[in-house]
């Protein structure tokens, strides 16, 4: 081995860390800020409906799903991924700071929709990274690191924010998640650089080579009716495990009565068995398959949001955070795994965007649902409203279960 190849070794190794560091960084934003103070901030402290929640998250996510082409065709053409990271995670950290110090609701729900697109958005020229920094080693082992990463900054920017919270207020949260988000950014843009692209085209074609390509693969989707059902199917189950993600703070403090300390211990503990979940579900998938993997967690989705809507005391409190941890842990590793088993092996790319993008849209779905059913049943007082609106979740799930039924997993479409 020569020194250069020493020295490659030392900087892959950094440049790894550093792309890792990006993912402990931005899950601090998603956990504190949009999991959970900036709900209770719009319904507790600015006395608003759940509807004002669903309004940014859907919105923020519309823009989300209609840009990222555009987004992936600068990436991929410009092959400059470290600036545009730089510019759209300071727009975030911006964002979040001036959260932390506005006075008015709609000021507020502006500021949320700018940090959460930024947030998304951010997303397309981070993972277009990994390819980069994993040069050498295994790009799974180094995404699962940024991923226990991630779970890491969750569960430390919780034990940090909590106590500034309790003692200043929820508003108070938002500037030190700005400022740790960005402190914890800072290696990426240091230690990691692009990689130059020889040929370089007007970034026009390419763009609408892009959305060209999405309208395209959406038709080819269509086409193989066994991938496009499961497609579907998948759509309705995430709608329901991202409107839990979204609104899992207000349902604790409304329904279960939690806040403070209380509140950090469930999240924490729903946190630490999607960490377990990933694990477990993973090794289930390989050894009974990713279809039957996907229906016991149907099974899962549909106990927990019953239990939820029926939780009358401590003990079944607990159980949703375990229930919906474990659950939460598995539906993306199962879902990922059936996709690779469904779509033709030389399209697999191209189908995994049509897949990502359908996550997207369930960001939007499903939390203007839930908006909208307990702003509908308010009048009945207490916590029904809230009760309803955890149920009309688990419709979502009997219909995604319903749509698996329908799917052959040993039928791999063809090119």
């Amino acid at each position: 081995m020569t020194d250069d190849d020493v020295l490659e070794g030392k900087r892959n190794t950094a440049a790894i860390t550093a792309w890792a560091m990006y993912d402990f960084a931005n899950t601090i934003f998603s956990m504190v800020v949009v999991s959970r103070y900036f709900p209770l901030w719009v319904t507790e402290d600015m006395a608003a409906q759940d509807i004002y929640v669903a309004i940014p998250t859907s919105i923020s996510m519309l823009m989300v799903a209609l840009t990222v082409p555009l987004l992936g065709a600068l990436s991929d053409q410009t092959g400059r991924r470290i600036r545009p990271l730089l510019i759209i995670t300071s727009g975030c950290v911006l964002a979040t700071a001036a959260l932390g110090v506005v006075d008015t609701l709609w000021a507020g729900l502006i500021c949320f929709a700018i940090a959460n697109y930024c947030y998304q958005a951010a997303l397309v020229f981070y993972d277009g990274l990994l390819p980069t920094v994993s040069r050498g080693a295994s790009t799974g082992k180094v995404a699962g690191f940024g991923v226990a990463l991630g779970y890491l900054g969750a569960v430390i920017g919780l034990a940090v924010a909590t106590p500034i919270a309790i003692e200043y207020g929820r508003q108070a949260a938002f500037m030190p998640v700005a400022a740790l988000f960005m402190l914890f950014s800072i290696p990426i843009f240091v230690l990691v650089k692009d990689v130059k692209v020889k040929a370089k085209k007007p970034l026009g074609e390419p763009i609408r080579q892009a959305f060209t390509h999405l309208i395209a693969t959406f038709r080819a989707a269509r086409e193989r009716k066994n991938l496009f059902i499961f497609l579907v199917a998948n759509l309705f189950i995430l709608d329901c495990v991202n409107t839990v993600i979204a609104f899992m703070s207000v349902y604790a403090k409304k329904v279960m009565g939690m806040d403070g300390a209380a509140l950090t211990g469930f999240q924490t503990v729903a946190i630490l068995m999607a960490v377990v979940g990933a694990f477990a579900w993973g090794q289930l998938t390989h050894r009974i398959g990713a279809h039957k993997t996907m229906q016991i967690l149907c099974a899962m989705w549909l106990l927990t949001v019953v239990v939820a809507a029926s939780a009358t005391n401590q003990v079944m409190n607990w159980s949703v955070g375990i229930l919906a941890g474990l659950s939460m842990g598995g539906i993306w590793v199962a879902g990922r795994t059936m996709l690779t088993q469904l779509a033709p092996p030389e399209r697999v790319g191209e189908f995994f965007g049509l897949f990502n993008l359908a996550g997207k849209a369930a960001a939007i779905i499903g939390p203007m649902l839930w908006g909208i059913t307990v702003a509908v049943f308010t009048p009945l007082g207490g916590t029904t409203q809230h009760r309803l609106a955890v149920l009309s979740l688990g419709v979502n799930v009997i219909i995604g279960w319903i749509l698996l039924r329908y799917v052959d997993p040993d039928k791999r479409e063809q090119a």
